[in-house]
């Protein structure tokens, strides 16, 4: 970053990165790949306000350098080889500037503005808050979501099971082709971490054994034993999209 011009480029791109955190609510500091991965993916669909459209990959590329530049100006290095960052780095790379995603999947400011419209006072505000960030974090399925228990070997009919960490939240699921592990790191902000929307709602419901995600009855009041099925997941998702007036939807399967 020795030419003026590059500098230029560099704090244009910084206050760009800045502006899109602030209207998500996420921290810049300290550098989150997570946080980045978001951002970049958002550049990608051309969903950051002021763009007028996608990014093209070398945009995208240059913002990326641009932020790795500012971060460690700080003394604060970012991982540009983190999973959340280079997994989606190769895949806007593979679609030519379209994210990794499919076509009307759930984006990252949609997600925030879905979350606002649950009661986070009401056991049911917190399973629907827990499943959509859990569901979102992990590109899970609706089937995947409602198929998994507390823990390991816990029910007859589960799809897998959830295992937290300190870093996060280790997600095992069975397929077709046998099992799979889908790691779900910490969120930089409480208010849209995954981790803390399943603990909570774990806590507060009562809920150590068995399916993950249930029934909530008695006037919201009752956890039931039984399991979610992924309709109500849809219809989770398309109440909370037409309440905050976005499209989305979550895989099927």
């Amino acid at each position: 970053a020795s030419s003026a011009n590059t500098r230029r480029a560099y704090a244009a791109d910084w206050k760009h990165f800045c502006a899109w955190a602030r209207r998500q609510h996420l921290d810049v500091l300290p550098p989150d790949p997570q946080v980045v991965g978001l951002y970049i993916t958002a550049c990608a669909s051309g969903k950051v306000t002021g763009d007028k459209k996608p990014n093209a990959v070398s945009t995208i590329e240059r913002r990326l350098s641009s932020i790795t530049w500012n971060f460690s100006q700080r003394g604060q290095p970012l991982d540009r080889k983190d999973r959340h960052i280079a997994t989606v780095l190769a895949g806007i790379r593979n679609t030519h500037a379209s994210p990794p995603r499919q076509k009307e999947a759930i984006l990252t400011e949609d997600l925030i503005a879905m979350l606002e419209t649950l009661d986070r006072g009401t056991l049911r505000g917190l399973r629907d808050r827990a499943m959509l960030l859990l569901g979102f974090a992990g590109g899970l399925r609706r089937s995947e979501i409602v198929g998994l228990d507390v823990a390991r070997d816990q029910t007859q009919d589960g799809r897998g099971w959830i295992e937290v960490l300190d870093k996060g939240v280790l997600v095992a699921l069975r397929g077709k082709t046998g099992w799979r592990e889908v790691e779900i790191g910490r969120g930089s902000s409480d208010a849209t971490c995954p981790v803390v929307a399943v603990q909570t709602w774990l806590k507060l419901a009562r809920v150590g054994h068995g399916p993950l995600f249930r029934r909530v009855t008695g006037n919201g009041k009752a956890v039931a034993a039984e399991r979610l099925n992924d309709q109500e997941v849809a219809r989770l998702v398309k109440r909370t999209a037409l309440a905050a007036g976005v499209r989305g939807d979550l895989s099927e399967g």
